[in-house]
């Protein structure tokens, strides 16, 4: 598990069989499959039926396949094969399905990044996973132009998609009433080829790939995502065929009663986070579903589809259900009929659950997951079975340890909290070409996840704490020591420490304690915008508490624990 993941990588294939409720077993037997060939099985056996649903407009799994083919060749021409990278920033849209599979059908890996972070964040990705292909929402191009001038990058091609060459004729007409800022600001850039930038749609539109072409095998690197950890140093969990289809296929076992061809997944959460492109994308293709495609969560794109194609699987974070719950009762939309959803990334209030079943006569079931683990590892059953305030049992062939939070090598006692650590077949084999970032993250071949569970008599697992420093708002992930970095840049700061500050929708707000040099006084709407410069919205502290001092160990490492008290008393 220390080796270096670069061009190859090694995993096991063997079959699950596992106890994960009481009374049930599922033998799931993955094989040598690959995310290619689960999408060519889609192809074929639902030909017919759609795959994308995008403004309401539909593209069945057939045109998907075709596009697909003769993107694949396209990139091929570019001299895209097994092994290199393929960077894309893009919001949800067919065209990013298209690029995923496409690339992954050459052997390629892709890269999945934020389309709204800055050239600033985007700079240490791009010269870790040095992709000479981007593929890129054409109203960012600069963004992208501003990263192919830097020192140590490797971008050669640059692709521009416009997203509304998915859009449905009419709504191409009637762009100036879109609901999004983002894509109502840029009309004007949106309705035109960029003058300078290849477009996308010449690829799709050229030559198809010849069947003979090599598939990848299920052992090859298939995906990379890039997370800082609590260093802030970004890494690249590189995520396999194998991995990937493992998590689809435990899903698959965890919720019953699906119906291949016939499910509607709405995709609302982004496919640069792994909760957003296995349970929205991979899981989805497996089945056949319709993926109800939206650039962003925004209520007014979400609301026309639960009133005319309700979905019938959603997987979401607390704030977007709550969202759904408040504008569904507004406008007089029924929710009756979604019957499976599943909530990740921050912990799922109580009564949000009471609230969406009442609403929806169906189950929303609280998991649990990492990047590094594509993502799930751990969830409430699909079931009455299931338990408020748990984040429920481990997937199938997922196996766990609680250890002592300061020896991992030791078991916590039975009832005790202790660190969680698992293993399985979604759990990755590395880090991208970082084999030390690897052995740290690893403990005699357990995956270390640094959040604190207990686990009741029956199994079910709750976490009490979090051993990592990382903030979890609106289900984004935001690394302390990144938006410290930008921080302490700023006129007047001193020094400066970043933290979570609970919300009442079970995520949290960062928050920034700081230090203040001589004489200064805090402009917060200038900090703010000196953040802005460098990070996404999400990152920027939504509020500045000014201290003294920061508090210290005797060593001078800042105590976050004590931070955390002080701003949020």
């Amino acid at each position: 598990m220390t080796a270096d993941v670069g061009d190859t990588t090694e995993s096991t294939s063997r079959p699950w069989t596992v106890h994960y409720t009481p009374g049930t077993t599922h033998d799931l037997n993955y094989g040598t499959t690959t995310l290619c060939d689960q999408f060519d099985r889609a192809v074929s056996a639902f030909s017919d039926r759609p795959a994308t649903e995008f403004f309401g407009r539909l593209t069945t799994y057939s045109e998907l396949g075709r596009r697909v083919r003769h993107a694949a060749e396209g990139l091929r021409l570019l001299g895209v094969g097994r092994g290199d990278r393929v960077a894309v920033l893009l919001p949800n849209c067919p065209q990013g399905i298209v690029v995923f599979y496409a690339a992954l059908r050459l052997g390629a890996i892709v890269v999945e990044h934020n389309p709204l972070y800055t050239a600033d964040e985007l700079e240490g990705p791009f010269s870790d996973h040095g992709a000479k292909v981007v593929v890129t929402w054409n109203v960012i191009t600069g963004v992208v132009e501003d990263l192919a001038q830097r020192s140590g990058s490797a971008i050669e091609h640059i692709l521009a998609v416009d997203l509304l060459e998915a859009f449905p004729t009419a709504k191409r007409l009637a762009l100036r009433h879109l609901p999004v800022p983002a894509l109502r600001a840029s009309r004007d850039k949106l309705s035109r080829p960029d003058s300078h930038t290849p477009h996308w749609s010449a690829l799709e539109n050229g030559p198809e790939l010849d069947f003979s072409h090599p598939y990848p095998s299920s052992d090859d690197p298939a995906l990379i995502l890039y997370t800082s950890g609590t260093t802030g140093t970004p890494k690249g969990a590189t995520l396999t065929h194998a991995n990937l289809v493992a998590n689809s296929l435990q899903g698959e076992a965890w919720v019953p009663g699906l119906v291949p061809g016939e499910e509607r997944f709405l995709a609302s959460l982004p496919m640069f986070h792994a909760y957003g492109v296995t349970m929205c994308v991979v899981f989805g293709i497996a089945q056949g579903a319709r993926l109800q495609l939206v650039p962003t969560p925004d209520m007014d794109l979400i609301m026309p589809i639960m009133a005319k194609n309700l979905p019938t699987f959603i997987p979401a974070v607390p704030p977007i259900y709550s969202r759904i719950l408040e504008e569904a009762d507004a406008r007089g939309i029924s929710l009756r009929g979604v019957r499976n959803s599943f909530s990740g990334a921050m912990a799922l209030p109580d009564d949000l659950i009471a609230r969406w079943e009442s609403a929806t006569g169906g189950l929303l079931v609280e998991g649990y997951g990492m990047t590094e683990s594509s993502p799930i590892t751990v969830g409430n059953p699909m079931s009455t079975a299931r338990r408020p305030e748990s984040i429920g049992v481990p997937f199938p062939d997922t196996d766990i340890r609680i250890a002592d939070k300061d020896d991992p090598s030791r078991d916590a006692p039975p009832g005790e909290p202790g660190e969680l650590l698992v293993k399985g077949p979604q759990v990755f084999p590395g880090y991208w070409r970082n084999p030390e970032a690897t052995a740290a993250t690893f403990h005699d071949g357990w995956l270390r996840t640094g959040d604190v569970v207990r686990q009741d008599p029956d199994g079910f697992l709750r976490i009490v704490d979090r051993l990592k420093e990382m903030i979890v708002t609106g289900g984004f992930n935001v690394y302390p020591s990144e938006v410290e970095a930008v921080l302490r840049t700023a006129p007047g700061i001193a020094d400066c420490s970043v933290v979570g500050r609970p919300g009442s929708d079970g995520g949290e707000q960062v928050v920034a304690a700081v230090v203040l040099e001589p004489g200064a006084t805090l402009d917060v709407d200038a900090v703010r915008a000196h953040c802005r410069a460098s990070l996404t919205g999400y990152k920027v502290p939504r509020d500045f508490v000014e201290l003294a001092e920061l508090p210290t160990n005797p060593m001078g490492k800042v105590l976050r624990k004590k931070v955390a008290e002080a701003v949020n008393a």
